[in-house]
């Protein structure tokens, strides 16, 4: 696919702090890409140059051919001229006007006639669900309902690209993923470009056709599929912030791989990774990966279970070694105190630098 918004080599610092280092990305035309990471990673400094709010330090910026930000060359493309769609996380919808209004107001400043406005207003206020409440003021609508105001005003004008910035974080769980639904079926209907800023990992698998993990600095530590970055994480960063992780201190003993002091309780497996001499690499895995076995495994006790929902999540103590593992509550329940077995059926190794050791 033709990339449709490139960045090259592009840096921001804040006086001794380097929010963007040296940032390559392309995303084709049409694609859903999030940036995904922990807070101040430079995950929403990036948003803020792409849509011109801040400038570059170093590197440029493009859409198809056209450049929009430049350090080399010395250009900066104003932001109410990159023609890009923005939501953010505040509703950002202006109280004393109405809902046709609000999503009216950048069609009215771009100069478009009276019959133009009012045919592409009603345009997005119908593919968001907002006609009936066309006269309505902000403050008589749901925090959803809000949230669409924002969405319908950056779609009214057809933009190429859309920005979001944790647009979905001030809504409760459920109007969350009924507007992860409605993103989506806004792109496919407009085939616009989303980068979307989140550090919900549930947002970022819902919606993205790519996910790219970031640092601080906003270094990339995977760029790749929803899938492969769950599955298959690059290293132990991106092990840890996508989903639930155990990481397992290890022993090696008999060619065989212990959980560290606890060889009594039986081998993990006998599948021996690559290592270091006398440097066993870490075992990740997550709690889901965990099998709990009244006979036979690594043995340990129940120290803990938690209901949540149609999962319970146990703690399992196998010498000195916590174990987090969820089970489907429908699966044979385990009290606290008993005795159980663990089966690992997916092992994910680590060196002492963080990096994937490859699976035996």
């Amino acid at each position: 696919m033709t990339a449709h918004v490139i960045l090259r080599n592009v840096t921001k610092r804040f006086g001794s702090v380097v929010a963007v280092d040296n940032l390559n990305l392309e995303i084709a035309r049409g694609e859903c890409l999030s940036l995904l990471g922990p807070s101040g990673c430079g995950k929403t400094t990036t948003l803020r140059m792409l849509a011109g709010f801040e400038d570059l330090d170093e590197g440029e910026i493009l859409v198809g051919d056209r450049v929009i930000s430049s350090r080399f060359k010395n250009y900066y493309l104003p932001p109410e001229k990159r023609d890009f769609g923005m939501v953010f996380q505040a509703f950002a919808v202006w109280p004393h006007l109405s809902v046709f209004d609000n999503v009216a107001f950048p069609l009215q400043i771009r100069g478009l006639s009276r019959p133009e406005i009012r045919e592409k207003t009603t345009k997005a206020l119908t593919y968001t669900g907002l006609l009936d409440v066309r006269d309505s003021y902000p403050n008589e609508l749901s925090g959803g309902q809000k949230q669409r105001i924002a969405l319908a005003r950056s779609i009214s004008f057809n933009p190429t690209v859309m920005l979001l910035d944790e647009p979905l974080s001030n809504l409760d769980p459920k109007m969350r993923e009924v507007m992860r639904f409605e993103i989506k079926e806004l792109q496919k209907r407009f085939n616009f470009t989303i980068i979307y800023v989140t550090h919900d990992q549930a947002e970022a698998m819902a919606l993205s056709d790519r996910i790219v993990v970031m640092d601080f600095g906003a270094l990339i530590q995977q760029d790749d599929t929803p899938v492969n970055v769950y599955l298959r994480p690059a290293n132990k960063f991106v092990f840890s912030f996508i989903g639930l992780s155990n990481f397992l201190a290890v022993e090696l003993a008999d060619g065989r791989i212990y959980l560290q002091g606890a060889r009594e309780a039986g081998p993990v497996t006998a599948a021996v990774p690559p290592h270091a001499p006398g440097k066993p690499p870490t075992l990740a895995c997550r709690p889901a990966e965990i099998e709990m076995v009244p006979t036979g495994g690594v043995r340990g006790v129940v120290t803990r279970r938690v209901l949540l929902g149609d999962i319970i999540d146990y703690r399992v103590q196998v010498g000195p070694t916590e174990v987090r593992v969820q089970r489907n509550v429908r699966k044979p329940v385990f009290s606290e105190e008993d005795q159980c077995g663990l089966v690992f059926s997916a092992l994910h190794w680590y060196d002492e630098s963080g990096a994937r050791v490859p699976t035996p």
